[in-house]
């Protein structure tokens, strides 16, 4: 092992709390700096309600870890697992995730252990999570640390970090490190405070160009959760809104309703906890959670916008833009938060980092190989989400301007339109490739690899024969049109 080094973090959200434990686990002692305050006593109800977490965005809004998260969690730290359980998390396997009409014919096969999800609301997660890592040697948080500047010196156009400005209890200090690490979100200033030493940071950032909105909900006492399978499922895309229902603990769950920023009367509606329950009442996949007597709303309805793809790039021309520096999670690498990869990204970034941290010593040589991980593992997945985004822009675009979009207008995009519609159409139908299409969802692969399957290709090949009508179908998500529900707000 290499020698101990004494890191500072910034941030004591999922994030930063994953990175503390995956370098201290690598035989470091980590400070972690949290503008916050820590969660307050009590359970998940109370740390939903009462903490203030202004240092993330996203805290009350609905969350579903993905299967890299969990299993990084629980090959790692099963009795960090164990207490997910115990503070009522669920667990959705594979199988829970099939169609009705596969659930008779499945038979499990190796791996599909692997792919499954944890549903919970983000308070409980992050307040078990805290507890857990305050429980740690080597871990110290500093609650209402407030980073408010950097110590560094320009070396030849390379910022060499060398200590935080730390505000707190209405004093200021400079705290050193051995290194520091970046868990500070969207939000991080540290490209900000580096521009101000003379090193510029080149910045990707595209606008996906939606804003969406959060009603939480515990269904009725007496009241059985509706089921999630079926024709009408709790998740979709009527490509004017994307929808989707994510159940928590004891009963609670929330509803997600995303609209295009150019809808203004949709944006406007949601923004109304009637007009938002009355919306989800007209879309045949979320009426059974919101029905007469089904469900007590537990929150307005609040939303979330500025979402961005944003990729930092720390490394220029060959040369690091900061040493002794290392941004994890949304601090280097955002995606849209609809696909839920956030999470996932930044633990897998954490221990990136903490595994790379014993192997190489030389901060500049530490700084290179950190970016070219970052490039191999984490640039595909960016690159698949900013894919997806600009396809929503360009369906919402074409249903607002009454455009079909689907049409091809050479044999290449013929192709790649039929190619589309027989992997919708398959992954419904067919368990391997259900299979495949969980792998890449839950980043347990590189995006599209499982089609280096040959079964999986012969499959998506024999569909294509089928037709592209009789494969749309699978696309089909029952609820109004775009029309229908301009009228049904109007009239609410």
């Amino acid at each position: 092992m290499s020698k101990q080094e004494n890191i500072a973090i910034i941030g004591a959200g999922i994030c930063g709390l994953c990175t503390a434990l995956a370098l201290t686990r690598a035989g470091h002692q980590v400070t972690i700096y949290e503008r916050d305050v820590p969660p307050p006593d009590g359970g998940a109800d109370e740390a939903f309600f009462e903490w203030k977490r202004r240092g993330a965005a996203q805290f009350r809004h609905p969350h579903a870890f993905l299967s890299l998260m969990c299993n990084i969690l629980q090959d790692n730290y099963p009795d960090l697992m164990e207490a997910f359980w115990q503070a009522g998390a669920r667990k959705v396997t594979f199988e829970d995730m099939l169609p009705d009409e596969l659930q008779a014919s499945y038979r499990p096969e190796p791996g599909d252990e692997r792919l499954w999800l944890l549903m919970c609301r983000r308070a409980t997660i992050e307040t078990v999570l805290r507890r857990y890592a305050e429980q740690q040697p080597g871990i110290s948080i500093n609650n209402s640390a407030n980073v408010i500047g950097i110590e560094a010196e320009n070396v030849d156009g390379v910022i060499h970090m060398q200590g935080i400005r730390v505000r707190q209890d209405g004093e200021d200090a400079i705290h050193e490190a051995d290194f520091f690490v970046d868990a500070g979100g969207r939000t991080s200033r540290f490209t900000e405070w580096f521009s101000s030493f003379g090193a510029e940071i080149e910045i990707e950032d595209d606008d996906a160009e939606i804003v969406y909105y959060t009603r939480h909900y515990q269904l009725a006492p007496g009241v059985e959760e509706p089921p999630r399978r079926g024709k009408d499922r709790s998740a979709g895309d009527l490509g004017y809104i994307k929808f989707g229902v994510f159940p928590g603990e004891d009963g609670h769950f929330a509803i997600i309703l995303c609209v295009p920023d150019d809808e203004p009367e949709l944006r406007e509606a949601v923004k109304d906890p009637d007009r938002f329950d009355a919306i989800c009442r007209s879309i045949p996949g979320l009426k059974p959670w919101v029905g007469e007597g089904m469900a007590i709303p537990t929150t307005s309805s609040f939303g979330f916008g500025d979402i961005h793809a944003v990729w930092r790039h720390f490394v220029r021309d060959g040369k690091p833009v900061a040493l002794n520096y290392f941004a994890v999670g949304d601090a280097s690498v955002r995606t849209n938060p609809l696909y839920g990869r956030g999470c996932s990204i930044g633990i897998m970034h954490a221990h990136l980092l903490a595994d790379l941290i014993n192997e190489v010593q030389d901060p500049w040589e530490r700084a290179l190989a950190y970016d070219r991980l970052t490039e191999e593992e984490i640039r595909p997945i960016f690159k698949a989400s900013l894919s997806e985004d600009r396809k929503g822009i360009q369906r919402a675009l074409a249903i607002r301007e009454g455009r079909v979009l689907d049409q091809a207008d050479s044999f290449k995009s013929w192709l790649g339109l039929a190619f589309g519609d027989a992997m919708a159409a398959a992954s419904r139908d067919q368990l391997h490739v259900i299979r495949g299409v969980m792998r890449t969802f839950n980043l347990m692969e590189k995006p599209g690899e499982f089609l280096n399957d040959w079964r999986i290709r012969m499959t998506l090949f024999r569909y294509m024969f089928k037709g592209r009508t009789q494969n749309a179908r699978a696309r089909i998500v029952n609820g109004p049109h775009r029309e229908e529900m301009l009228a049904l707000i109007q009239s609410n």
